[in-house]
């Protein structure tokens, strides 16, 4: 076994620091360790198979401890040797005596000893064995050390015997080195153990290898490789560049196998997300291959919670910790591992059987499995190819020579290598190129993450003694620019520790050294940024592929075919005859003497760090010329500051124009997506563009505006260079609006709403919603106030005329920019903003839609019908506002006070409104005409029509009503602000129904409200929008069914009062309660019974609730609630069929006509297939 440290100094400059033998201590003698025994005592109430540790177990199978019998040197400074750790390592090959040969072993001097305690445990068992027979399977119980064949040595079965057996006990080696060189530290100890138990002795003593890889084998410098002896064979291994990923030996190819691609993936997710992680097998080897795999590819994080590959039974308490882990557990053959007790909140991977599954995405995981099926099995599709060619007896000589190439190809390869250096070349060429994938999907969603890190700190000292109280990441505006499907696992994955100490990594490389990690995955991110400015790729969540796996794989195999260091061969040494004598199959003991201290004066050591050292530097200052050249090549400009204006214009015309290009192409874009079908059947653009999610469109087009800003800044001022712009705007504002103690007026306009009677004008400005966003203590960064600053002016209609509003001021702008920068060239300006102009004919709530937590103003009004004199009530009014993302709750409104303001978290796009008022005083009774409801941070007006009075004894005796909401789109004088009206939603049916609508004119209103609500689940989820809206509005499917019951109604009543839809409901309750009592009902069919139930059921609880809705509210949320719980269908043969409709309906009624009923039912059943939610404002106080 190896195991990796750290360390500096003189030391790193060797390849391994120290060599370990560890086993059973013959001076302590056999002395068992308690919590090992303990533990294991406690899973015999865990698992049905015997694993415990007692004194009714054969002393073979005992766990005795383990310890450092020797190793070498004794000390170094820069990394001193903790024999402690060294023994917890080794404990678990080396506790256990056997009666065969296992891989490393001595002959014990615990014969005696053992031969006591066997008879002890012999006697014992034969006293309990008629209470306790199923004991004797103990002895049988294999160990899990004895996984490998066993030698016959004269046992007879029936236990250990001094004289007839031998007793063997194992030993482990160790090799601790500075870096984690896991494959040629394994093939230098196998080549040791090799020699041990051959049949001829080693070339040369133990010792001469021992001393060679611990004082004559350097370290290999970056991106170099270095070529050593071992016993029988040489030896590679080769080191990253600075630039490359670091160093992971560990066979991940092994890993994948062992789990499978996708099973791997979901795995590696819920360590993203910190979980707790137990893998499970019953191989030592497994569970660190996979810990060790699933860490290295986590790039450019670390984990940073409990981790233990190989959970040492005297740490299994660990498994209860609260806290987020990756173990693994060595499981017994045969055991049950169902009944093993573990936290709810662990997730339990078995390395032998493939039970962990979630659903992941296909392309990332077809790269990965593309990935592994080249570098494992080659490249399988000519050979397919040739096979059917021959089965079908056709000849094609171009397959052939493809085939033949491919063949010589692979011979040349080989080339004086040996087919285990060849295997070795294409595991490091699977490692790298899989650790590649998962970095570059790193690399892609995290390319930004720069934009949004807070350093706010003037040095080291005060950050670290503020650091509990500071935000360092900008979260939600991060999140906000992020594709949607990133968002559930971006959410959760920013709040982790290991993320969390990436950017404190990041925030403390401005005064300390970068860390390795940080510094390769900034280079990476810089690297695709200069290669993409010309044409920077779209932000989107579609899979894209990984570049860098045919250059990683080349520097792999350039290092390995071409050695660049071969270190010195092993020698005699100056040994003491007679000591270290080779005997097969015991592992000598070593001269301490020699193996003590290396040479005294290390030519190689002066000559080598020093030589290499100015090898280096020569090297990576020609590698980061040969990248800077490149760069130059396609990103040349020339010194612009002293050329004419013609020379200028021509040098920058080409840049000034892809902005230009990029701008349209961008606009558009989003306009045929926002558009849909609906704008490729009109021309303006192809199928195949469509479908790119909207905030990445808007992510996009920030990007977009922020490089326009940041061309040809005279001094570039914070990380977002349009917010600087717009903050020396607001300065030179506020500055002359003190100058002239008057309101900043420059422009502001009113904005004129559309049915907006009431609402006191909304001043909008530049300024003004910059203001807004400084209020919004969520965003902590200027890229992130700049970015909300877009979408918010986006969302207002209003961002084409705050850039020119902004632009206009040609003073500031000629002292912020050069004469050449794009903001100066005035065509193309102009034609910029008018391309943004363009947004303006749709509608976006990029803003309300990603900032959803912040608290927004509201301005409510409430307007009567003035011209009956009942604009006033004397009662006591309420409002609750509900939108998509919640409601205000009961807001009390003042007596005789119309309007009101309020703050609230954001509640989305508003849907509906809850009027109501207590009908207190003489004047209760309330005609109102509608409630205007504002959002005062976007302008966002929705209009609520009544037209109903709400009162006892007046109407349908309404108290409250549920309103539902229309959009108002504003309308200015001013082109920047003139916007294209959008179709306005249903609203709240009104009372007045002056034409009556024909039969056919009825069928088709319901077809056609039960056709909206089918569409609606046929959308996107992000598109569907507001049920509430096509149950309850106008057109929707309680105005219809309103208007199929209303047919032939008989409500108009000389000298009385109104009859509803409700009374009838109500009267058929009461019949079917009666019919009931006197056991009429006893006879009807069964499932017509049900119904009765049912209807009679959910008709009494709307009754009973404590809201005062009215008989048309009533009606309203019985069809809300069949329609949720699938029971209209069901009520609609049970009101045609009872006799109260010949009372209260005429013939020609609709609901007396059998074959409409069965006509409405069976479109009514439709509905059975969709999941219909309602909302809070609707089904409150209900119970059922």
């Amino acid at each position: 076994m190896s195991v990796t440290t750290s360390g500096s100094g003189s030391a790193p400059c060797r390849f391994a620091h120290y060599f370990v033998v560890c086993g059973i201590d013959n001076e302590t003698g056999l002395e068992p360790d308690p919590l090992i025994a303990l533990c294991k005592s406690i899973l015999v109430v865990t698992f049905t198979t015997f694993l415990g540790e007692n004194f009714d177990q054969s002393p073979l199978k005992r766990t005795f401890k383990s310890k450092v019998l020797a190793h070498y040197p004794k000390n170094i400074e820069c990394n001193p040797f903790d024999q402690d750790a060294v023994n917890m390592v080794s404990d678990f090959s080396t506790r256990h005596f056997y009666l065969f040969t296992p891989c490393i072993y001595q002959i014990s001097k615990f014969c005696s000893a053992m031969q006591t305690l066997h008879q002890m445990h012999q006697a014992e068992h034969n006293a309990s064995a008629h209470n306790c027979p199923s004991s004797s399977s103990l002895d049988e119980a294999e160990s899990p050390f004895s996984q490998g064949g066993r030698r016959s040595c004269g046992c007879s079965g029936e236990g250990y015997d001094s004289v007839r057996d031998t007793l063997y006990v194992s030993k482990a080696m160790c090799l601790i080195t500075p870096m984690p060189f896991m494959h040629s530290c394994k093939g230098f100890l196998s080549q040791v153990h090799r020699a041990v138990i051959s049949h001829q002795p080693p070339p040369l003593p133990l010792e001469s290898y021992i001393y060679n890889i611990l004082y004559e084998v350097p370290l290999p410098p970056p991106g170099r490789s270095l070529k050593f002896h071992g016993v029988y064979e040489p030896i590679l291994c080769q080191r990253p560049g600075v630039g490359e990923l670091p160093l992971a030996d560990f066979p991940l190819s092994e890993a994948f196998q062992l789990l499978g691609v996708e099973n791997l993936v979901q795995i590696f997710t819920c360590v993203l997300l910190e979980m707790q992680i137990l893998l499970y097998s019953q191989d030592y080897q497994r569970l660190m291959v996979v810990a060790e795999g699933i860490t290295t590819l986590l790039f450019p994080f670390q984990w940073q919670h409990v981790y233990v590959p190989i959970l040492p039974a005297s740490l299994l308490h660990f498994l209860d910790a609260p806290v987020p882990y990756l173990m693994g557990l060595q499981s017994k053959e045969g055991t049950d591992r169902s009944k093993l007790e573990l936290p709810q909140e662990v997730i339990c991977t078995d390395l032998h059987i493939h039970t962990f599954y979630l659903i992941t995405k296909h392309l990332f995981l077809s790269m990965l499995k593309r990935v592994v099926l080249l570098n494992i099995f080659g490249n399988p599709t000519l050979e397919r190819l040739q096979a059917l060619a021959k089965r079908t007896g056709v000849k094609v000589a171009r397959l052939e020579a493809l085939v033949a190439g491919q063949k010589a190809v692979g011979e040349e390869s080989v080339g004086g290598r040996s087919p285990a250096e060849e295997e070795e070349l294409r595991n490091a060429k699977l490692n790298v190129q899989l650790r590649e994938v998962f970095a570059a999907r790193f690399a892609t969603m995290f390319a930004d993450y720069e934009s949004f890190v807070i350093q706010n700190s003037p040095d080291l000292e005060s950050w670290l003694t503020n650091r509990e109280q500071m935000h360092n990441f900008d979260k939600a505006s991060f999140l906000s620019d992020q594709p949607e499907p990133y968002l559930p696992f971006l959410s959760h994955f920013i709040e982790t520790q290991m993320f969390a100490t990436f950017i404190d990594n990041k925030i403390m490389s401005q005064w300390e050294e970068k860390e390795p990690l940080l510094r390769v995955f900034d280079g990476r991110i810089e690297k695709a940024r200069l290669y993409n400015v010309r044409a920077p790729s779209l932000r989107s969540s579609v899979y894209q592929k990984c570049t860098f796996l045919k250059e990683s794989a080349q520097a792999i195999e350039q290092r390995l075919r071409k050695i660049d260091h071969t270190a010195i061969h092993p020698h005699l040494l100056d040994m003491k005859i007679g000591q270290g004598k080779y005997q097969q199959g015991f592992f000598p003991k070593l001269q301490a003497d020699v193996l003590a201290s290396g040479p005294t004066n290390n030519k190689w050591s002066n000559r080598t760090c020093s030589t290499q050292r100015r090898v280096d530097r020569h090297r990576q200052q020609n590698d980061h010329l040969v990248l800077d050249n490149e760069l130059k090549e396609n990103l040349r400009q020339p010194k612009l500051s002293d050329l004419s204006p013609a020379v200028i214009a021509q040098t920058n015309w080409k840049f000034v124009e892809g902005l230009l290009k990029e701008c349209k192409m961008k606009t558009k874009r989003m306009l045929v997506e926002k558009m849909g079908r609906e704008a490729v059947e009109l021309g303006h653009g192809e199928a195949n563009i469509t479908g790119l999610e909207e905030n990445t469109l808007i992510a996009s087009l920030c990007d977009l505006l922020e490089r326009i800003w940041s061309h040809g800044l005279q001094v570039k001022q914070g990380k977002s260079a349009l917010w600087s712009h717009l903050l020396h705007y607001q300065a030179r504002e506020e500055k002359n609006e003190q100058l002239s103690e008057s309101p900043v007026s420059n422009g502001q306009e009113k904005r004129k709403l559309e049915s907006s009677v009431g609402l006191p004008a909304l001043r909008v400005s530049l300024i003004q919603d910059m203001r807004h966003i400084q209020s919004m203590g969520e965003i902590k960064t200027d890229v992130g106030r700049a970015r909300a600053w877009i979408r918010l002016s986006l969302e207002k209609k209003l961002l084409s005329q705050h850039l020119k509003q902004l632009l206009s001021n040609h003073a500031l702008t000629k002292k912020l920019y050069k004469r050449y920068a794009f903001l100066r060239c005035e065509e193309e300006k102009e034609q910029f903003l008018f391309h943004l102009l363009s947004l303006n004919a749709v509608d976006y709530f990029c803003f309300t839609s990603v900032f959803t937590t912040i608290m927004i103003p509201y301005r409510a009004v409430i307007i009567p019908i003035k011209k009956l004199s009942n604009a006033m009530t004397t009662s006591n009014p309420w409002l609750c506002v509900s939108g998509e993302l919640g409601d205000s709750g009961i807001l009390q409104i003042t007596k005789n006070v119309l309007e009101m303001t309020f703050d609230c978290q954001n509640l989305g796009k508003l849907t509906t409104v809850q009027l109501g008022h207590d009908n207190s005083g003489l004047l209760a009774k309330w005609l109102v005409d509608c409630v205007m409801v504002r959002n005062e941070i976007t302008g966002h007006t929705y209009k609520f029509p009544c037209g109903r009075w709400l009162g006892k004894g007046v109407d349908d005796g309404s108290l409250e009503r549920v309103l539902i909401g229309e959009f108002v789109v504003p309308c200015s004088d001013d082109d920047g602000g003139r916007g294209t009206k959008t179709p306005p939603l249903q609203r709240s049916p009104s009372q007045i129904r002056r034409i009556k609508p024909t039969t056919v004119q009825i069928q088709e209103s319901i077809g056609e409200a039960v056709n909206n609500i089918i569409k609606h689940f046929h959308k996107p989820e992000k598109e569907r929008g507001s049920l509430t809206v096509l149950l309850c509005g106008e057109g929707g499917l309680v105005w219809a069914l309103e208007q199929f019951f209303h047919h032939g109604f008989r409500s108009a009543r000389i000298f009385q009062k109104n009859v509803f839809v409700w009374d009838f409901y109500e009267k058929v309750v009461a019949f079917v309660e009666n019919a009931d009592q006197i056991g009429d009902l006893q006879e009807t069919p069964e499932p017509l019974g049900l119904n009765c139930e049912s209807f009679c059921r959910y008709v009494n609880a709307i009754n009973t609730m404590p809201r005062n809705i009215g008989k048309d509210g009533k009606f309203q949320l019985l069809v809300c609630l069949g329609a949720r719980d699938r029971m209209l269908p069901q009520w609609l043969p049970l009101l045609a069929e009872c006799p109260v409709v010949t009372r209260m309906y005429e013939e020609n009624a609709l609901l007396r006509d059998k074959l409409t009923v069965s006509s409405l039912v069976a479109v009514l059943e439709t509905l059975h297939d969709f999941p219909i939610t309602l909302e809070s404002s609707l089904t409150k106080s209900v119970e059922l």
